[in-house]
């Protein structure tokens, strides 16, 4: 059977244990895997695509079937460019079903020669979100066992300034008397 190559696209920041994980077990379907970060320029990320592209490397460093790359524009056209046959996405919820189906549908009708290949994150990965871990993170919130270790010191790294900033702010300001009558 022809394994094939293909890209997992994402914006991936962070980086979490549900994209690691469908990474780790894409690499061992696919004879090649391309993990390309999105460059949206649309989007405020919390971290640089060279930030993201770094992280990936480290999380990958022991898969030798994948790589990391990036790309901005359609999807469809960097794959073409890169001889990709297949394109994996997560799923974790209906509501990614139904926009991932979207996508695919539209790939296919601009490129048919793209499959699209859909997996399932593990169930403990399926609530995980970039999007989730960047608001707790923010919040102040615990983000272990969301985002692999080096992810986690990479976001405190990030956050930490804003913590100290507003730990530091806080002062207590003296309530006005009332002026009596």
């Amino acid at each position: 059977m022809k394994k094939g190559f293909a890209i997992y696209p994402g914006s991936f920041d962070p980086p979490t244990n549900g994209h690691l994980d469908l990474i780790q077990r894409g690499s061992q379907i696919f004879d090649e895997l391309v993990v390309a970060i999105l460059r949206n320029s649309e989007k405020v990320p919390m971290f640089s695509v060279a930030e993201r592209r770094e992280m990936l490397l480290q999380l990958t460093a022991d898969l030798r079937n994948v790589r990391i790359d990036t790309f901005d524009g359609l999807m469809v056209e960097y794959a073409k460019s890169m001889d990709a046959s297949c394109v994996l996405r997560g799923i974790r919820a209906v509501s990614d079903y139904e926009y991932e189906l979207q996508m695919a549908l539209m790939n296919r009708k601009i490129e048919p020669t793209l499959e699209t290949v859909f997996m399932m994150p593990a169930d403990k990965y399926s609530y995980v979100s970039s999007r989730l871990v960047r608001e707790v993170a923010q919040a102040g919130g615990p983000v272990k066992g969301l985002v692999p270790e080096v992810v986690e010191q990479k976001l405190r790294e990030k956050l930490d300034p804003v913590y100290r900033l507003q730990e530091a702010n806080v002062i207590e300001v003296p309530r006005r008397r009332k002026k009596k009558a």
